[in-house]
This record gives structure tokens, C-alpha cells and sequence, in this order.
């Protein structure tokens, strides 16, 4: 692996090139159940490197994988050859023609690209449930669909241009005219070979009535052979072959998408019926009618879920028989909604309901039913025994035949044990996914997966005529059965195809056309047990958009994969690799992860990789370093105090030798001692003291205890003459007639996060139990409400009572905590008046107020006091983890570099957080001032 690092460094920058262990072993895993490692990875940034790629692989005989998010189910994002990254490069979007087309590079993701087409009122076709995961380049290379695409706004129906590289190292773009007759000078034999191919594919009417009848439902089973029928020159035919061709016969570099309606108006229903075959009998009358998506839930799915909160108690009472559709309409206006709906209630009665149909055109209500759908994978993924995956499959039949086919399918789950099986699916195009649990770790495991899969093959492909894979791509699970769906003369078609473009079968090998009629059952990914939170995990990198450290070291999968890796290590007895692992994995895994838990906001099966972080932190300690931090917070008044002196003399420092005086002392400090924190320059000792205060007994009218938090108490000064963030709470509080009691005895006193997020355990206990016991004084036993001034600090004291003594948790739950944007929204602003209001500000919502579902409160708050108010589409979190950016600023630099790119060449008159590191980091980033939005309400109000 070294020799080929150093001769890939030939072509790229040796900081794109990962040979090194920690690297090889995580990106050996994608979302589908097929292991191979890389010799190594590589992230390309432009085409000049994507050809020198193909050079290389062809020089070396070395396959290459492109990769975007790795997202797909079916292995086709796994190589034992070159992998190239895409994730963090090949970003770019443009929206043209107002919205109705999108120009998008293969590293961007769908949820991206929709955010930005909504301000037009648009999306893209596809609608692929990983959409907020999945990379534009696995969108189009995987022909992908979802719930309300059906077979005509898929990424075939709906690119117009495409851009892309062949392994013969030639660029073509089907937006230029001229490319048509370059392509047929310069590709001579391919433009034959492609004429050649759609005329016989035309002249044999049988093979041509095939194709078409194929692809009326889902299809990606194979190339894209209706491209022969649909195109006539040679190079839209290639384009378009190049859809779903799942990265085996060249590289796309951009694609010119057509937009759909992102209609604003839905009305949702969850109808239920007595058995599958009358669900399926409604299908027809609901697509009729103009129902946009139709999704059908067999009875075992919806047990998987009826335990859930809020889910309806008749779901409990269904029959065993039963089934359910989850109809959704959509349009313009509520009266495009009613025509459509009446429509097809008028055909209700004739079809037979378990309870009358009922839709909802309430928002919170519609995503609560579409979560009851959109639960049921990950439902079968957190009660799956350890050491066993998550197989998803995806077929289609034609729509009159889909009950039969679902019994069948039924009979053959009993048939070979798989007891937890569900089916679910897009019922208006025959589409449906299975779902079973199934361990590769014996050969008997191997075989009954093995017999079942080829019976499934059988029923669709042989009795139902359908489709082995409606939208998930052929992959290596169906690359041996693709003759059996197709027939030996299209399947001829598809092998010329691919040996005319990649002659030497080096552009991800093995994938889609695979002669070996067991590849299905090769290099299948083991899952060893290893530790609770690494059980649950599926490898599905949903997780990885939500990650500060994603383009900077690992993400909360990679962790996992790393964590798999290591225990496989220690099996095999690999002691040099299990140290060399164990060490990388340090900085990688560990220092690195910010422990914010939005993974756990993503992930299907709510892994929160931050809180195994912070275990295996906490395990790390000696009894010696948990003597000391304990120490810390029994005498954190003494060690915060020490704190502000220190801050006190930087600050000195910086006034006699220059504002960067202390960050280039401290930088050089931290060469030889890397523990020793950086100075930021946005750094101020606090002019707060503890002072004597009313109590609440002495209060009358509203009132509230506030508890600042140690960071504002310690490093919260003012610049410029203006209030503290402590004066302007009391400033606020006071416009809104609100008595705020500061206690005098707080000085020693902390939410806990400091000690939570290292991992310091007894430190952490003794904290949150000193300060709840403070509280319940300051409180007068919860008369009154708690507000503190960092969201962060908010959500780690709320989250304190598994911590709590018995007692402590009774004062617990007696106690009302607010945050700041709870207290500006529920308390003070219906107190107040707004006199002014900013014409526009761009908020950074703080990861916080997303874990702890509030983020829309914060939002409101701004809206009253600003005309516009911008969101970056790529807010998230700074990673600043409490002080974990001092300690390590590479990490907030990366977390925060998409969200200050976003901002870039804006100019707003103000920036708001709620968070004081948060802020700090934000301002580092995007060079404009940030500041808590207690300010601006303190600047709108009199």
C-alpha cells in the first residue's frame, strides 16, 4: 500500500492520497453487505486528476471505484482496487432558468440541492429516502427514484445534459453541439459499436417490445437498454447509458438536472385494510385520482412500529390479515387537494376499509405519518440480533399482480426462518422493499441466504416477469442474475457495452456484469459483536452529513467501521495492526469527534456516536486523572477564578505586544506541549461578579432564576463599551417586567459539560447533583423557573438526571429549565413591544437546539425581530464542543468552512447565535461578529 501511495503522488497532492491503516479499514465499508479494502483512497478535485486516475489505473492494471456517499445498498461503492472519494470535493450547484433546471456536481447531496430549489418552488425528480445522505454522483449513477417519483421523474427521465470522462481518458458534454461530431471522430469504433447496437436492439421487435414493456415499472436491473429505443444518436444514447450504470463505464462530472414542482400544499391519509390483496385493489383508483406517492405497509411492518408513541391504538387491533396504504395528495392549492381526494372517495365505498378513509392537511401530523412509514427499516435494524445486517431488497411487478407476489414472498420468508421480515413500498409503481435480518458468519448462514435470494429470483424474474432491483441498483447482490431477468440477447447487448468502453474491466470490476454466478455470496461483510452502540449500527452513512469532523478525519460510521475493524484484528491475531489501528484511531476516533450527537438526530436506529465517544474517553481515564478532575469541580469556584486571571493576563499581553501576540505564543506552546489550548483572539475575561441578589420570596410579578453559565461568568466580556451578555439578560428581563434573580453564591457551580464531554464520570456526577441541589434553593423548591444563557449548557443540564441521586431527580423533574430562546419567545416577547426591527440577519443555530427540538423557536424569535432571516443551508455544528476547538481548532476550521461558504458575499446587519463558543467559532469562520440574539432583542425594544 505505500508503494502505491507513493506512486499515486505522481499525479496528486500527497494530503489526498490515504494509505494509512485507519484509512484503508473505514473506507472499506459502504451501506451494503459486501467488504473489500481499498489499496488505497484518493480525493480527486478536478478532472485533470480524474483522468491522470485513468492513466494510472490502466498503467498499474489497477481497478478504480468512484465513490460519492456511499449510501448504496447493493455493493457497488466497494473495491479492493483505487477508491475515489468524492464526498468532500465536486460540491458545486448552480440553479438556472429560475429554478427549472439544476446544474450539480457528484459531491453534492440531494437534500442540498432540494434546500436551495425550494426558495423557486422546485426539486428534483428523485426522491430516494436517503436524499439527505446520498451524493448527487450516486443519485444519477443509480438511477435512483423513491416514493413520489414513479418511472417518468427519475434521474434518467429528468437529466437534460450530462458531462462525463471514459476510461480512454475523453471528455464529452451532450450540452455542447460540437461534442456530437468530436465524439465521432474521436471515438470511432464506440460510435460504431452504438449504432451497431440500436439498430439490432430496434431490428429484433422482440427484444425491442421487451425493453419497453420493462421499463413501464421500476428497473435498474442492468444498463439503461431503453436508451437504444428512447435516443438516436450515439452520444445521448451513451449519456444516458451512463444513468444507473452504477460508475462501470465512466466518470460523470456534472449533470444538468430538470426540476419538478415542490408543490406547497399536501394532504395525507394512513387508510387501512383487512388483507393485502384489497389494499392492492385500491391502488389503481388512488393513482387515478392523482395521489402522489401510495405506500403500502404489510401487517408485519406495522407491528414493527405499533409500539412507537402516537401511533394510532387501531394499529394494535388489526387483524392478522391487515395492511395499510399511506396516501398522499399534493398541489397548488387546497382546492387542486379537494378535487383530487373527493375523486376518490367517491370510489370508496366500493372498496372495502377497515374504518372510513381520514387525510390531515396538518404539517406535524403528515410528518408523524410519513415517520410511522420511514421508521420501518430502522425498526427491524434496533431489534436485530447482534452480528447480524440489515438486508433492504427492493423488487417490482406489475401493479394488478403485487398482492399475489407479496404472499408469495410471505411463504418464502417462513420458508427459510426469516420471522422479523417486513414488506413496505412505492404500491403505485409495483415497487416494494424486504427487509430481513441475516449473519454471514457460518457457511450454513451463507448458504440459506444463498437458496432463499435464488428463489426470489425465481418468483420475480420467472413467475411475476418483474424487476430483481426497482431502484436500488443491480450491485453485486444481482450482477449473477441479470441474463436471468433479461434474456440472453439483451444481456449480450450489456456485455459488448461494457467491453467496447472498459476494455480491461478495470472501472469498478465486478459490479452490474459479473460472470461469476456466485459473486452474490463473496467478500460478504462480517458484523462481529463488539460493544452495544456498534451492534445497532447498520453502516447505512446516514449519520455522515450531520458530522463536524466529516471532511477533516472520520465520521460516526467510519468510527463504528474502525471499532468492527479492531476486533476483527484481535481475532485474527494481527498484533502490530491492532496497535498501529488502536493509535491512529486516537487523534481519528476519538480527539476529533465533537460529541454533539446530531449523528443520533439521522441515524435510522438513533446511534448517538458521541456518547460511545465519550465512554470510551471515559474508560480511557486512569483513577489517578479522575481523582484530579473530580478534584477540578469540587474547587471549580479556586479553578475558574485562576481561568479569568489567565484570560486577564493574555489579554495584557495582547495589549502591550498585539492583538495576535497570544495565538502566535500559544501556537508555539502547543509544538511542544499539544494539550495547551489555542487562543482565539475573540477571547475576553468577564467584567461579571457575584453580587447580592433578591430572592424569589422577595419577588413579585413574573420571575425567573437565572444561572449564567460558567463560560460567560469566566470569558463572556464586552467589546467596545457594550453590555455583557449577564446585564443585557437582566436589561431584557426587566423591559418585559420579569424580576431576574442572579444568586451570589454561584461562582462554583456548572451545567456539567466540561466533565461530560471528556469523559470524566465522577467529576460529571458530583457537578450536576451540586448545581440541581443550588437550583432547588435558588428556585424556592421550583417555584420558578431556571433560564440559562448558552444552549448548550441548557441541554446538558436537562439531560443530567440519569446522573441524579434519588432525591436530586425528584427536585429534577419539580424543576422548569429554560433556554434562552424559550425564555426571549415564551416569557419576555409577549411582555414586550418591538420598536424596531433589522431588515435582515443570518443565524447559526447552535446543535443544541436541534437535539433538543427547538431549533423552530429560535427562528420565531428572529422573525419578530428582523424582516429577513437567513438560515446557510449548511448550518451545523461548529464543532467547538465546548473547548474542544481551542484544543484542537483544525476541527472547528473544518466543521465550520461549508456553513461560511454559504455566507460568502452576503452582507447581513447582524449575526446571531446562541451559544458563546459557538459564536466565537462562527466569527473566526465567516469574519463578521456574532452574538447571542438576547442582544438584538435588547436593540429592538425599549
Amino acid at each position: 500500500m505505500e508503494a502505491i501511495g507513493r506512486a499515486l503522488e505522481a499525479i496528486l497532492p500527497a494530503d489526498r492520497i490515504k494509505t494509512r491503516l485507519i484509512d484503508i479499514l473505514s473506507y472499506a465499508a459502504d451501506a451494503g453487505f459486501y467488504h473489500l479494502e481499498p489499496k488505497a483512497v484518493v480525493q480527486p478535485v478536478g478532472e485533470a486528476e480524474v483522468l491522470a486516475l485513468f492513466r494510472f489505473s490502466h498503467q498499474h492494471q489497477i481497478p478504480l471505484t468512484f465513490r460519492a456517499a456511499g449510501t448504496s445498498l447493493s455493493g457497488q461503492s466497494v473495491t479492493d482496487g483505487i477508491l475515489a472519494d468524492l464526498s468532500q470535493h465536486w460540491q458545486a450547484m448552480k440553479i438556472e432558468n429560475d429554478g427549472a433546471t439544476v446544474r450539480v456536481q457528484p459531491g453534492i447531496t440531494g437534500g442540498i440541492v432540494n434546500a436551495r430549489l425550494r426558495q423557486f418552488g422546485k426539486k428534483i425528480g428523485p426522491d430516494p429516502a436517503s436524499i439527505n445522505s446520498a451524493m448527487m454522483g450516486g443519485i444519477l449513477s443509480n438511477n435512483a427514484s423513491g416514493m413520489c417519483c414513479g418511472v417518468s421523474k427519475n434521474s434518467y427521465h429528468t437529466v437534460q445534459y450530462i458531462r462525463f470522462i471514459l476510461p480512454n481518458g475523453l471528455t464529452f458534454t451532450t450540452e455542447n453541439p460540437e461534442d456530437y461530431q468530436r465524439f465521432r471522430e474521436q471515438c470511432g469504433d464506440l460510435h460504431d459499436t452504438l449504432l451497431r447496437l440500436r439498430d439490432n436492439v430496434r431490428a429484433d421487435e422482440q427484444i425491442r417490445e421487451r425493453i419497453r414493456a420493462k421499463y413501464r415499472t421500476k428497473n435498474t436491473v442492468g444498463y439503461s437498454v431503453n436508451a437504444f429505443v428512447d435516443f438516436d444518436d450515439p452520444l445521448d444514447i451513451l449519456a444516458h447509458l451512463l444513468i444507473g450504470a452504477e460508475g462501470t463505464l465512466g466518470f460523470i462530472s456534472e449533470a444538468v438536472m430538470r426540476t419538478i414542482p415542490d408543490y406547497p400544499e399536501k394532504s395525507t391519509g394512513l387508510l387501512y385494510f383487512p388483507d393485502i390483496h384489497t389494499a392492492c385493489s385500491a391502488i389503481v383508483p388512488l393513482t387515478e385520482s392523482g395521489a402522489e406517492a401510495v405506500e403500502l405497509m404489510d401487517r408485519a411492518s406495522l407491528r414493527s412500529v405499533e409500539h412507537l408513541p402516537g401511533i394510532p391504538a387501531l394499529v394494535k387491533t388489526l387483524p392478522g390479515s391487515a395492511a395499510a396504504l399511506l396516501v398522499e395528495y399534493q398541489g397548488n392549492t387546497q382546492e387542486e387537494l379537494a378535487v383530487k381526494k373527493d375523486k376518490f372517495l367517491g370510489l370508496a365505498g366500493a372498496i372495502s376499509l377497515i374504518v372510513p378513509p381520514s387525510f390531515t392537511e396538518n404539517p406535524v401530523e403528515q410528518a408523524y405519518l410519513w415517520k410511522i412509514r420511514k421508521g420501518m427499516f430502522p425498526s427491524v435494524g434496533a431489534v436485530r440480533e447482534s452480528g447480524t445486517t440489515v438486508i433492504l431488497e427492493d423488487i417490482a411487478v406489475p401493479v394488478a399482480r403485487l398482492g399475489d407476489a407479496i404472499l408469495d414472498l410471505q411463504v418464502l420468508f417462513a420458508k427459510y426462518g426469516y420471522e422479523n421480515a417486513i414488506i413496505f413500498g412505492h404500491a403505485k409503481d409495483g415497487n416494494i422493499h424486504f427487509v430481513v435480518t441475516q449473519s454471514f458468519d457460518t457457511p450454513a448462514e451463507i448458504q440459506r441466504y444463498d437458496a432463499f435470494i435464488r428463489e426470489v429470483v425465481a418468483l420475480i424474474a420467472g413467475k411475476y416477469d418483474g424487476a430483481l432491483k426497482a431502484e436500488h441498483g443491480t450491485g453485486r447482490n444481482m450482477a449473477p442474475f441479470v441474463e436471468t431477468e433479461w434474456g440472453p440477447g439483451i444481456y449480450e447487448v450489456m456485455k459488448t457495452l461494457k467491453s467496447a468502453i472498459d476494455p480491461q474491466n478495470l472501472l469498478n470490476p465486478g459490479v452490474l456484469i459479473n460472470a461469476d454466478k456466485e459473486a452474490h455470496i463473496r467478500h460478504l461483510k462480517e458484523l462481529p459483536r463488539v460493544e452495544e452502540e456498534v451492534d445497532k449500527c447498520m453502516e447505512c452513512g446516514f449519520c455522515e452529513y450531520k458530522c463536524p469532523s466529516r471532511n477533516l478525519t472520520l465520521t460516526p460510521r467510519r468510527r463504528i467501521v474502525v471499532r468492527r475493524a479492531l476486533v476483527k484484528l484481535k481475532h485474527q491475531n494481527r498484533k502490530q495492526d491492532y496497535q498501529q489501528l488502536l493509535k491512529e484511531y486516537q487523534y481519528d476516533g476519538l480527539d476529533t469527534c465533537a460529541v454533539d450527537g446530531l449523528c443520533a438526530v439521522a441515524c435510522p436506529v438513533d446511534i448517538n456516536t458521541g456518547m460511545l465517544v465519550k465512554r470510551l474517553r471515559r474508560e480511557n481515564h486512569s483513577p489517578f486523572a479522575n481523582k484530579v478532575a473530580l478534584q477540578v469541580a469540587k474547587n471549580f469556584n479556586f479553578v475558574s477564578k485562576a481561568v479569568w486571571v489567565g484570560l486577564k493576563a493574555g489579554s495584557a499581553v495582547n495589549s502591550v505586544f498585539g492583538e495576535h501576540a497570544m495565538t502566535g505564543l500559544t501556537k508555539g506552546i502547543r509544538k511542544v506541549i499539544p494539550a495547551m489550548p489555542l487562543w482565539s483572539s475573540h477571547l475576553r475575561p468577564s467584567s461579571w461578579h457575584p453580587s447580592p441578589a433578591a430572592t424569589v420570596a422577595e419577588c413579585e410579578g413574573p420571575k425567573a432564576v437565572y444561572f449564567p453559565s460558567c463560560i460567560n461568568r469566566i470569558m463572556g466580556g464586552s467589546e467596545n463599551g457594550k453590555k455583557t451578555i449577564t446585564e443585557t439578560f437582566a436589561s431584557v428581563s426587566r423591559k418585559a417586567g420579569i424580576s431576574l434573580i442572579q444568586p451570589n453564591d454561584i461562582g462554583g457551580n456548572c451545567c456539567g459539560q466540561i466533565y461530560s464531554s471528556k469523559g470524566f464520570g465522577p467529576a460529571y456526577t458530583h457537578t450536576v447533583n451540586a448545581t440541581i441541589e443550588k437550583l432547588w434553593k435558588w428556585t424556592r423548591e421550583g417555584q420558578s423557573p431556571v433560564v440559562l444563557d448558552i444552549t448548550s449548557c441548557t441541554h446538558t443540564l436537562r439531560d443530567c438526571r440519569p446522573a441524579l441521586t434519588p432525591e436530586n431527580k425528584s427536585r429534577f423533574d419539580a424543576m422548569r429549565i429554560l433556554d434562552s430562546i424559550e425564555y426571549l419567545l415564551e416569557e419576555v416577547l409577549p411582555r414586550v413591544e418591538v420598536k424596531r426591527r433589522k431588515a435582515s440577519i443570518a443565524l447559526h443555530p447552535v446543535c443544541s437546539l436541534q437535539k433538543m427540538g427547538i431549533e423552530s423557536k429560535f427562528s420565531q424569535v428572529a422573525k419578530a425581530l428582523a424582516e429577513n432571516v437567513t438560515i446557510p443551508v449548511n448550518a451545523g455544528c461548529c464543532g467547538m464542543a465546548g473547548d474542544r476547538g481551542f484544543l484542537f481548532p483544525e476541527l472547528t476550521a473544518s466543521a465550520t468552512r461549508p456553513e461560511a461558504d454559504d455566507l460568502k458575499g452576503a452582507c447581513h446587519d447582524g449575526y446571531y447565535s446562541s451559544a458563546k463558543t459557538c459564536e466565537m467559532a462562527m466569527t473566526e469562520a465567516v469574519g463578521k461578529n456574532y452574538e447571542s440574539i438576547v442582544f438584538l432583542l435588547d436593540e429592538c425594544v425599549d
